[in-house]
C-alpha cells in the first residue's frame, strides 16, 4: 500500500457500505455454519493456523473475498490478492517471488486470493501449479462457476473446495442490522429509523446476496435521509431501490446450467408450463435465443424422435422463423415449439440406437462388408465376388424377406427398439413384420 492507498483507506466516504462492512474475523462472518462453525473442518483449519490451499465456490455475494481476508488477518499470513480478469502471468511471477522471499527470510505464508480464478486460462493456470505445489503460496480461489468445469484437473487435485451457500433472510438480517448500528463503518450516523418490514424486504429481495442486500440498503436509506430528521425508510422506498434488481444468473455459469437443466427435464416430463417457465427465466436473464433453439432441436430428436416425427420439423420451422422476425415476435414461434415439445408423445430410441451402434464400432473395429453388399463398379471386381448373392428388394415386393445386413459377427444385434409411444406405434408394429418377429 503506497501513500495514497493508505490515505484513501481512511476516507470511507466514497467506499460501498458492502466494502466498509466487510466482516474482520471469522466470528462476523455470517450464515455459513457448516463450514465455519464450531468444530467444522475450515473454522478449525484456521485455529491451527494450517489452512490449505482451496477454492471457494458460491454466488455473488456469499462472502469469497470477505473469507479469504479474514483468514489471512487471523493466521498473520501475508495477503495478496489478484484478479484473473485485470493481471497476467507476468504480475503473477512478481507476486510469487515476494511469496518466496516472505517465506525464505522471514518464514511469514502468503495467501494469494484470486478473483475469478474460473478466468485464468490453461497456461495462467499451469504457471500457478508448481508453487501451490511446493507451498510458495496457499492459493486462495474465488469462483461463482463449478470449479470441475473452470479449474483444471491438475490444479484442482491440490485444492480443496468449499462451497458458500446463498445467505438466508436471517443472517441478511444479522448484516443490515449490524450496519444501521455501525456509526463509523455503517449507516449509524444517518439516524434514520427502519420499519421491521423494510428490513424483511431487504433480506427476502436480496435472494441470498449480500452485497445485494447492503447496496439496496444504503440507496434507500441515504434518500430516506434527505428527506429530513425523522425520517423512516419503509417497504415502499425498499421495493424502490429493489426495482433496479436483476435476476439471479449468470449465463456463462452453473446457475444457467441448472436452469438450462430444469428446462429440458420439464419438457422430457411433459410439463409444457415448467418448460415456457424455465424458457422464460434465461431469455429474461439475457440468454441467447439461438441457445434455446438449437437445444429445443437437439431436443425434438433426442426425446422425442420417431414418436413424432412432426416436432423436429416444427423445431426447425422455429428456428427459421426466428431467424426472420427477432424479438419480441420470433417468442411466438419460440413457445409454440416449446409447448409443442413438451406435449408430445416421448421417445429415446434414436439416442440408444445411434450409442448402441457406435458401441459396437469401437468394440469390434472396422468388421468387414460382407460381399453381397460390396458395389462393383470394374469387371475385375465382379469377378471375385462383389455384390454376388445381392437381392434387389424392389424385384421382391419391396422387401427382400429375411435378408440380413450387418456384419456377419453383428448378426443378432437390434439397434432400434421403437417404443409404442404415438406414431413410433405404428413404427413398431411394421418393423415386427419386417424382421418376422410377429406372434
Amino acid at each position: 500500500m503506497d501513500l495514497f492507498e493508505h490515505g484513501a483507506s481512511k476516507d470511507l466516504a466514497g467506499v460501498p457500505l458492502a466494502d466498509r462492512m466487510r466482516p474482520r474475523t471469522l466470528g462476523e462472518i455470517v450464515g455459513q455454519d457448516e463450514l465455519l462453525g464450531e468444530g467444522k473442518v475450515l473454522a478449525r483449519a484456521v485455529q491451527d493456523d494450517r489452512v490449505p490451499s482451496f477454492v471457494v465456490w458460491g454466488p455473488p455475494g456469499t462472502g469469497k473475498t470477505s473469507l479469504a481476508r479474514v483468514i489471512a488477518a487471523e493466521t498473520k499470513a501475508r495477503f495478496a490478492a489478484f484478479s484473473a480478469v485485470l493481471a497476467g502471468v507476468p504480475e503473477l511471477r512478481e507476486i510469487v517471488k515476494e511469496a518466496r522471499e516472505q517465506r525464505t527470510l522471514y518464514g511469514r505464508r502468503t495467501i494469494l486470493f484470486i478473483d475469478e480464478i474460473h478466468r485464468f486460462n490453461k497456461a495462467q493456470q499451469d504457471a500457478l501449479l508448481p508453487h501451490v505445489e511446493k507451498g510458495t503460496v496457499v492459493l486462495v480461489g474465488a469462483t461463482t462457476e463449478n470449479p470441475s468445469f473452470a479449474v483444471n484437473a491438475a490444479l484442482l487435485s491440490r485444492c480443496r473446495v468449499f462451497r458458500l451457500e446463498p445467505l438466508g433472510p436471517a443472517p441478511l438480517r444479522i448484516l443490515l442490522e449490524r450496519a444501521l448500528e455501525d456509526r463509523e463503518r455503517g449507516l449509524g450516523a444517518l439516524g434514520v429509523e427502519v420499519t421491521d418490514d423494510a428490513l424483511s424486504a431487504i433480506a427476502e429481495g436480496a435472494r441470498g446476496d449480500a452485497r445485494r442486500a447492503l447496496d439496496v440498503l444504503e440507496l434507500a436509506a441515504h434518500h430516506a435521509a434527505s428527506q429530513g430528521a425523522g425520517a423512516t425508510l419503509d417497504v415502499a422506498a425498499v421495493e424502490e431501490a429493489l426495482a433496479a434488481g436483476t435476476l439471479l444468473y449468470d449465463k456463462s455459469g452453473e446457475e444457467h446450467y441448472n436452469v438450462v437443466s430444469a428446462f429440458i427435464k420439464s419438457m422430457r416430463g411433459s410439463d409444457p408450463d415448467a418448460a415456457v417457465y424455465w424458457m422464460m427465466r434465461m431469455l429474461e436473464a439475457g440468454d441467447d435465443p439461438l441457445f434455446l433453439l438449437r437445444r429445443m432441436l437437439i431436443f425434438a430428436s433426442e426425446d422425442i424422435g420417431n414418436a413424432d416425427p412432426r416436432a423436429l420439423q416444427l423445431a426447425v420451422a422455429a428456428d427459421a422463423a426466428f431467424q426472420r422476425l427477432g424479438m419480441p415476435e420470433g417468442l411466438y414461434a419460440m413457445t409454440q415449439c416449446c409447448l409443442y415439445l413438451a406435449v408430445a408423445p416421448k421417445s429415446n430410441s434414436a439416442l440408444r440406437a445411434w450409442t448402441a451402434a457406435r458401441q459396437d464400432v469401437r468394440d469390434h473395429g472396422a468388421l468387414g462388408v460382407p460381399m453381397k453388399l460390396r458395389n462393383a463398379p470394374t469387371r475385375a471386381m465382379k469377378e471375385w465376388g462383389y455384390g454376388d448373392g445381392y437381392r434387389y428388394p424392389h424385384t421382391e415386393g419391396g422387401v427382400a424377406e429375411g435378408e440380413t445386413y450387418l456384419p456377419e459377427e453383428l448378426q443378432d444385434r437390434r439397434y432400434y427398439e421403437p417404443t409404442d409411444n404415438g406414431f413410433e406405434a405404428r413404427i413398431a408394429e411394421r418393423l415386427r413384420r419386417l424382421r418376422g418377429e410377429e406372434e
